[in-house]
This record gives structure tokens, C-alpha cells and sequence, in this order.
């Protein structure tokens, strides 16, 4: 039971080894496939895809291929299908010659993940050589002396072929002198030998034929054959004999060419010529005979060619000593070849995959080679090394080969190559090196976002900018190479007072410039925060952002406004302002008088107001503070400054250039509260005639200039109307009127220097301010047919003489007339006349019609009229009317008589009185005017 237990468990441990070795078989990826020899190309092989189990497009995807560990390719992989397949023909004999087991290795290597599968295919061997022999005759010379039992070495046959198709057997014809005898050999390799069983007679058979055949066993069976010749010689009776049999030697594969190897050595014991021997190589190899020479003389074997254990590790030679007799005898020298550590390890780099992702996993595989060193032993055995000092280690995958992966991460930004140098040292001794270096390069992926060289960006741009102007550039570098570090800029999403942040500012995308879009008011806008991002040009593209700070300088472009005194109503212009103001007269040196107040939208020094009095009515009396603008008296204010004055105050900012507004108070000077309301009763009538703003001035001038047209136009069509009129009255009044004689009546509608309005006549009135006269003039051509004719030459004279009367003792006239009743005469404040003093009571014809009545109340009317309005051409100075001041706003019709009652006829005693007016009062006021008149005229 228990040695069951004990056959259970080896059991176990040998189905667990080969579970193991399947294992590790599959994790290596070992593909093992038998193929015959000699098929031809393209035969399928293997189906690696499902041995591996690997679908179809992973193939195609990772790139797999098939490398060879030989030199020349005998398979190739379909990519399509996954077979692996033959590429050309193989002969098995020729590849792998008498080694019994032909096996070809190849290797799957796929990528993305680098891996390598190790496969092996063997080379069936088929019957498809026969055994020949090397001659198709051999002659063998035999004593007739030579004792039965004598052997002699045949040629052996050669097949290439292995197993039960190599050589089998050898067979020869019937002879009852000779037998076949055939030994193995230490290598299992068949000698066939000829052993002489009878003595041979030479004068009864000179000659011997025998048929040598050699067989394999494959099947169908193959052969060949050789004839023997055997001469038999006369005389000789005693063969060379070698001193051993078999003779062994141990060279190293590093012996010198043309250095003997060893000396063998054959006796005679015969005489004479037939005790001369001679050596040589019996049915050698050809490739023996190549490497070793036999000197016939002495026997020695000596080396003609380099030894090489890798290819031949021993050689068995046949050396034949013969006499001169003919007889000869053989033995076998077995030289052993001793390795050498002679072959320095060969590195062949089978894959390198580069560039290299620097994000690649750690144990990714980067390289794939393979170590190969011809010695054997200890001089084959090869050790692989790298530097510590890259990021990557060395993997043994199976016999000699290698694979090279990442043991630490990868940053193309430190490092970006790397020079990795594969060392191969054998265990020789002394050890033989070499190397191979494996340039691989770091493929950069897009892991680091834009740095801005600064953390944040600052600007200042003065207001009033030009659009499009250069605000700054902000830079980002990139430690990624290529598309992943060209980098891009723009700006973060925002909004500024309502509006987007790209209609304010804009960044070129390649250089980083940020542009200002509008023009900036330092008053609407002073600070403007943004972030500028930029990204770079991988998939996913990376990016960061900087914050940008645009500071707006303030430029003095706001003029002061001034916010008391108030804007006045009829203001022209948003620089001139006006208040009113009071100040009492009797106001001491210093005291407030009132306070300008303005303001400026500027900042720091362009809004730093100072004040001063440009223009005041009276310069000394008044003064401003410089910084608060306040007004107040320099001095007591005198009785003989103006009770209005105009104080123009100039508000200026510190600005370059400064900018400047003005303030106008009017200051009213009172000592009573009546004097104040009255100025200020004045100012508010100038101020209620507004003048009109500077707009519209040119269409107010035309207006008035067409209504100016208008009204002459109705003038003169009014004038004309008259005169038709009163040329028409004319004609048609009867001649014994109640008129002067001779003198139409309508004569004497002119007075006081107003000339008629009808072409029919004209006359003059001359009041001057000196003179106390008063004189009517007619020209003659105003003299109608009712008086008498006149001569041409007096034409010019008057008509009626003029009246010329003295105030102090009268004049005489040159028509006598009765007196005028004195109760129609005017007083002095009502007698129309100049503005210069009239003394005394002046006599004066006053018109004796109705009309002419009727004319003179609407001429003084008028006048009286004018006077009130303050815009009289009648005055006594410039006026060509020449009517008297006296005719102000004071004197109007209510102050004048019905002149219809008053007026004296000429050529009648008879007065038209009023009877109301006659009382004796009425001579104080005419005194009294008479008093002031005189004032006036002294004055």
C-alpha cells in the first residue's frame, strides 16, 4: 500500500512537471510543428492564430511577423488566415546532414504589446536518398600466402538519410573463398569487412569478383552496390602490422595549421622491398581529407585545416600501411576535438520597437534579441546585461533570447533618447565580450499643459485708445514636442457691463497679442479682468489659463462741470453758467458771498479743481478761494460800485493740457429789501427775453428778414393807397371851403419837422433846441391854382411869409390876424416842441381843418406811442421827426385837448374853447414845467 501510495505520488509529481512544463510552455508562447522534408513552398504548416489565441485582425493589428534563427527564411506567416507556412523547399539532408533529430526554430514577434512567440518545426526525414559507395569498383590486392581468417576493410556505403532509412545492411555475392562480415562501430555507424575463409591459390585463380550491396529499410527499400576486384599476389608473405589497432588523440580546436597531430606506426617482417611500408588514408571522407595530411614516409598526421568543434567534434580515420609486396594491413585513428573559448557571443538584435510612447506601462517590451556563442560548455554559456542607469531592465524569455522593458515610467521631457548598450560576456576564461547598442527614442504624447511665463499679466492703456491698439502679449511654452506643443490663445468666456468680453478685447490665436477692439472711457470703464487661455495642439488638447489685468489711465479729457450756480435757462453753450446773488452793502472785507461748486469725472491730478475770478464788473471786489471756490469780498462794498455786478469765475483741473469751465454770478448790491426786489425784478425781465440758441440763429435771421420784407412791402402799398387817396380827396373838395385863401388847406398838415406824405406838396417846420423861433416854410411847387400865379423866379420864395416871434417882446406878422383867444394855448409841459427850454409863450398857426386836426392826434398819438416803447426814431438828437422827449410815456392823449375845440382859425376872431380847461390853474403847472425846462437846459 504504501509503495502504491509512493507510485500514486511520483504519478502526481510527473503529470505536475508536465502540467508545468505546458505551462510555461503556453506562457512563453511555444509552437511545435512536424513537417516532411522536400515540400514545396507554401505548404501549410501550423495554424499559429488559434494555437496562440490570437484573432485574426490582432495580427494584422499588432504587426506580427516570423524571424528564423538561421539565415535563411523557410517560413512565413499569412496574416489573413493565421497559417504559417513553408517558403521554400527543404532538404533535410542538406540542412541538418546525419543529426537525427532536425528541428528549424523560428519566432513570432507581435506588437502593441511587444511579445514574442518561440516555435519550432521538425524536419521529418523520407526515404529519398539510396546508399552508394564512394567508387563503383574497388580493387582489393591479396597475398596467396595470407592465412584463412584474414580480414580486410571494405569501402563502407553512405546514405544521408536517418533511422530506417539510412543503412541498414550490407550483402555480398557468393564466393567460397571470401565471407561478408559486418561490425557497428562506437557511433553506431555499420563496417563491412571481407574475412578470407580459404587459401587462395594464384595459379589457380588469379582474380576475384565480388558484388558489395548496401540496403536501408525505408520503404519502399533503396540500395547500392559496389564491385570488389581482389588481385591475388605472389610471394610476399608477411603483411605490415600497425603497433595499435586503434589509435586516439585529443586536440584543441585553437591548434596551429600544419602542426602534427599524432604518428602512427606499421612493421615488416619481411625483407627487402617487401619489408618497405608506405601509409596512407584508407576510404576517407572527403571532408577529411580536407583537415589532415598522412606523410606515406613516417606515418605522421598532420593538420591542414583549422579545426572547428562547433562543426566536428571527432574524426575517425582509416590508415592503411602497405608494403612493396602489396600486402597491407589498417587500423584507426580517433582524434577528439577539445573546445575552445574561442567565439566571442554574437548579439542579434531581432526587434527594436522606437519611438517609444513615454506613456508606456511598465514592462512593456521595448526590444527583442538574441545570444548566440558557437562554444560549448562553459564557453557557450552566455550572460546579458544593461546599464542601471536607464529606465529599462533585461528579461531572459528562453534559451538565448532576451527582451528589453520599461522598468520605470518614461518623460520624453527629461530625457528624449536613449543609447541602451546590450553587453554579452560568455563564462570562457578569460570571458569574451560584446556589445550592441539600441538607439531608442521617447515618442512624446501630449501630458503637460501651456505654462504662461508669468503667473498673472498686467497693462495699462490710456483712455481714449485707438481701436485695435497693442494692449501686451502673454506667452505659453509647451515641454511637449510638435503638434502637442504648438500652442493656441483665447479668451475666457465674460461679459463686461452687459456686453460680451470679445466685443472689448481680442488675442491673436498664434502670438498671444491682446488687442483693445473699442476706444476706453477711463469714466465708464477702469479695470477690465480677464483670463487669456492657452491650448496646445494634442488630442486631448491641454490647457491653462492666466489672469489678465487692463488697468484704463485716466486721460483729462472731461472739462470741469460746474454744478452751482445752476445752468441759466437761456444758456447757449454747456460752458457758461449764471446765479444771482446778494450781497448787502454794508458787507465787511472777507464775508462769503456764495460758493461755485464743480466737479470733474477725471481722476487724480486731472480732476484736482482750482478757482479763479476771470472778469468781475468791479476787479477789487471780489476775490475766489483757489481750492474751494468760494466767493467772498476783498473789501467793503462802496456807494459808488454798481448795485448789479457780473462775477465770471474760471474753474480749471490740473490736466495737460488743462481744461477750464466758467461760472457767471450776478451780485446784486442793496442796502433795502425794496432796492432788491427791484434789481431783481430787472434781472428776471433781461432775463425773460431769452436769447435763442446758437442752432437756430440762421433760420430766426431769415424769418425776420422776410417778415422785415413783408412789412416794407405792406408799407409801400399802404403809402401809395394813401396818396390815391388823398389826391382823390382833393380833387373832389369844393374850392369855397372854409380854408385860407389861395392855401389849400391840406397845406398845413405838416409840423415839427414832419413832412407830408402826399406828393401834392411839401413844407418844412424847423424847431431847434436854441432858437425861439418857429418856421413855416412852403416851396413853391406846392402852391395850387387857387392862389395867383407867380412868376418862375419865385417860385422858390415862400408862398406865406414865415412868422418869426420873439418870446420876450413878439414879432410882427405880414398878415394881420386877430388875436387867438388865449384859453386854447398849450402849457408848456403839452406845447410840442425840441427838447432844448422854450421860455415865454410861443404864436403859432395850428391847423384850421378837420383833417389836418385829425392828422396831428395820430402823429402825436404815434409819437407818444414810440416813447413808451423805448425805440423811437423820433428822437430830437438823431430823429429826422424831430419831436421833443417831452413826448415820453408821460404824454398821451389823455393829457391832450380835443385839438378839434382848441385850435384857432386863421382869418376869424372866433377861438374853438374848451370851457373846462379855462379856470386859472392850469397856469401853475405851465409855470412849473417852465421852471424844470430851464433846469434841464442849464444842466
Amino acid at each position: 500500500m504504501c509503495a502504491a501510495g509512493r507510485r500514486w505520488g511520483r504519478r502526481q509529481r510527473a503529470l505536475l512537471w508536465a502540467v508545468l512544463l505546458a505551462a510555461w510552455e503556453a506562457a512563453w508562447g511555444q509552437l511545435r510543428y512536424s513537417v516532411p522534408e522536400e515540400m514545396p513552398k507554401g505548404s501549410f504548416v501550423g495554424d499559429v492564430a488559434k494555437d496562440l489565441g490570437l484573432q485574426l485582425p490582432a495580427l494584422k493589428d499588432r504587426d506580427a511577423h516570423v524571424f528564423d534563427t538561421g539565415r535563411t527564411r523557410y517560413f512565413f506567416l499569412d496574416l489573413q488566415n493565421g497559417h504559417l507556412s513553408m517558403m521554400e523547399q527543404v532538404d533535410r539532408e542538406e540542412i541538418c546532414a546525419a543529426v537525427a533529430k532536425c528541428v528549424l526554430n523560428f519566432e513570432i514577434l507581435v506588437k502593441r504589446p511587444m511579445n514574442i512567440y518561440k516555435g519550432e518545426v521538425e524536419i521529418l526525414d523520407i526515404n529519398d536518398n539510396p546508399p552508394s559507395f564512394p567508387e563503383r569498383r574497388n580493387v582489393l590486392e591479396i597475398s596467396e600466402n595470407t592465412a584463412p581468417g584474414a580480414r580486410f576493410p571494405l569501402e563502407r556505403a553512405h546514405d544521408p538519410d536517418i533511422g530506417v532509412n539510412s543503412l541498414q545492411n550490407y550483402e555480398c555475392s557468393k564466393s567460397s573463398y571470401f565471407t561478408l562480415d559486418v561490425k557497428t562501430g562506437g557511433d553506431g555507424v555499420k563496417y563491412p569487412e571481407l574475412l578470407l575463409v580459404k587459401s587462395l591459390d594464384r595459379e589457380q585463380q588469379a582474380a576475384h569478383y565480388l558484388i558489395l550491396t548496401a540496403t536501408d529499410n525505408g520503404s519502399p527499400v533503396k540500395s547500392g552496390s559496389t564491385t570488389i576486384e581482389i588481385i591475388v599476389l605472389d610471394g610476399n608473405d608477411n603483411a605490415p602490422e600497425f603497433t595499435q589497432s586503434v589509435y586516439k588523440v585529443t586536440v584543441r580546436e585553437d591548434v596551429a595549421v600544419g602542426r602534427r597531430v599524432l604518428q602512427v606506426t606499421a612493421s615488416d617482417r619481411d625483407e627487402g622491398p617487401n619489408a618497405e611500408v608506405k601509409y596512407s588514408f584508407f576510404q576517407i571522407p572527403e571532408k577529411f581529407d580536407k583537415t589532415f595530411k598522412m606523410d606515406p614516409e613516417s606515418g605522421e598526421i598532420v593538420i591542414i585545416q583549422n579545426l572547428n568543434f562547433e562543426e566536428q567534434e571527432f574524426y575517425e580515420l582509416v590508415v592503411q600501411a602497405r608494403d612493396a609486396g602489396g600486402l597491407s594491413s589498417h587500423s584507426k585513428v580517433v582524434i577528439t576535438v577539445v573546445d575552445v573559448n574561442n567565439y566571442v557571443p554574437e548579439i542579434v538584435i531581432m526587434s527594436v520597437f522606437t519611438p517609444v510612447p513615454e506613456d508606456t506601462p511598465l514592462g512593456t517590451v521595448i526590444a527583442i534579441f538574441s545570444v548566440e556563442d558557437r562554444d560549448s560548455g562553459a564557453n557557450g554559456e552566455v550572460q546579458c546585461s544593461i546599464s542601471d542607469s536607464h529606465p529599462f531592465r533585461l528579461e531572459k524569455s528562453f534559451d538565448n533570447y532576451y527582451r528589453v522593458v520599461t522598468a520605470e515610467l518614461l518623460d520624453r521631457e527629461q530625457v528624449s533618447e536613449y543609447n541602451v548598450t546590450v553587453r554579452a560576456a560568455d563564462g570562457g576564461s578569460p570571458p569574451l565580450q560584446s556589445s550592441a547598442v539600441l538607439a531608442l527614442r521617447v515618442l512624446d504624447v501630449n501630458d503637460n499643459a501651456p505654462v504662461f511665463a508669468e503667473e498673472r499679466y498686467s497693462a495699462r492703456l490710456s483712455e481714449n485708445n485707438a481701436a485695435g491698439a497693442l494692449v501686451l502679449r502673454v506667452r505659453a511654452t509647451d515641454a511637449d514636442w510638435g503638434q502637442n506643443a504648438r500652442v493656441r490663445y483665447r479668451l475666457a468666456e465674460g461679459r463686461v457691463r452687459g456686453a460680451a468680453l470679445s466685443s472689448y478685447v481680442s488675442v491673436q490665436a498664434e502670438t498671444g497679442a491682446l488687442y483693445a477692439l473699442r476706444s476706453f472711457d477711463y469714466e465708464q470703464l477702469r479695470e477690465l479682468q480677464l483670463w487669456v487661455r492657452a491650448e496646445d495642439g494634442g488630442a486631448p488638447a491641454l490647457g491653462s489659463n492666466v489672469s489678465v489685468r487692463l488697468q484704463i489711465v485716466d486721460e483729462n479729457d472731461n472739462a470741469p462741470q460746474v454744478l452751482y450756480p445752476p445752468p441759466a435757462l437761456a444758456a447757449g453753450s454747456g460752458a457758461a453758467w449764471s446765479g444771482v446773488e446778494l450781497a448787502p452793502r454794508w458787507s465787511e472785507a472777507g464775508a462769503l458771498v456764495a460758493k461755485v461748486v464743480a466737479v470733474d469725472a477725471d481722476a487724480g491730478q486731472n480732476a484736482w479743481l482750482s478757482y479763479e475770478l476771470a472778469k468781475a464788473t468791479e476787479p477789487g471786489l471780489f476775490r475766489v478761494g483757489l481750492h474751494s471756490g468760494e466767493v467772498r469780498t476783498a473789501r467793503s462794498p462802496l456807494a459808488r460800485d454798481a448795485a448789479r455786478q457780473s462775477l465770471v469765475v474760471l474753474v480749471k483741473d490740473h490736466g495737460r493740457p488743462a481744461l477750464s469751465a466758467t461760472a457767471t454770478l450776478s451780485v446784486v448790491l442793496a442796502e433795502s429789501v425794496a432796492e432788491l426786489l427791484a434789481e431783481l425784478g430787472s434781472a428776471a425781465a433781461e432775463a425773460a427775453a431769452p436769447g435763442e440758441p446758437a442752432a437756430s440763429l440762421t433760420r430766426w435771421l431769415v424769418l425776420a428778414v422776410a417778415a422785415v420784407s413783408c412789412l416794407f412791402v405792406a408799407f409801400l402799398l399802404l403809402l401809395l393807397a394813401l396818396r390815391l387817396r388823398r389826391w382823390r380827396r382833393q380833387q373832389l373838395l369844393p374850392a369855397d371851403s372854409g380854408a385860407l385863401r389861395g392855401v389849400p388847406v391840406s397845406h398845413f398838415v405838416g409840423i415839427d419837422g414832419v413832412r407830408a406824405f402826399l406828393q401834392s406838396y411839401s413844407h418844412e417846420v424847423s424847431l431847434t433846441a436854441d432858437s425861439r423861433k418857429s418856421q413855416l416854410r412852403f416851396s413853391a411847387g406846392s402852391c395850387c391854382d387857387t392862389l395867383p400865379a407867380r412868376p418862375p423866379d419865385e417860385a422858390s420864395g415862400d408862398l406865406v411869409p414865415s412868422v418869426d416871434q420873439d418870446s420876450e417882446n413878439g414879432g410882427q406878422v405880414a398878415f394881420q390876424q386877430a388875436q387867438p383867444n388865449t384859453d386854447w394855448r398849450f402849457s408848456q409841459t403839452q406845447r410840442p416842441g425840441t427838447s432844448g427850454s422854450q421860455n415865454g409863450e410861443e404864436a403859432g398857426a395850428w391847423p384850421n381843418n378837420q383833417f389836418d386836426t385829425e392828422m396831428l392826434q395820430a402823429m402825436i398819438l404815434a409819437s407818444a406811442n414810440e416813447a413808451a416803447d423805448g425805440n423811437s426814431t423820433l428822437g430830437g438828437g438823431n430823429g429826422t421827426m424831430g419831436l421833443s422827449a417831452r413826448y415820453g410815456p408821460q404824454f398821451t392823449l389823455q393829457h391832450v385837448p380835443d385839438y378839434r375845440q382848441n385850435v384857432y382859425i386863421p382869418g376869424s376872431n372866433a377861438t374853438l374853447t374848451n370851457a373846462g380847461k379855462r379856470d386859472a390853474k392850469n397856469a401853475a403847472p405851465a409855470a412849473g414845467n417852465k421852471k424844470k425846462s430851464g433846469k434841464k437846459e442849464k444842466k
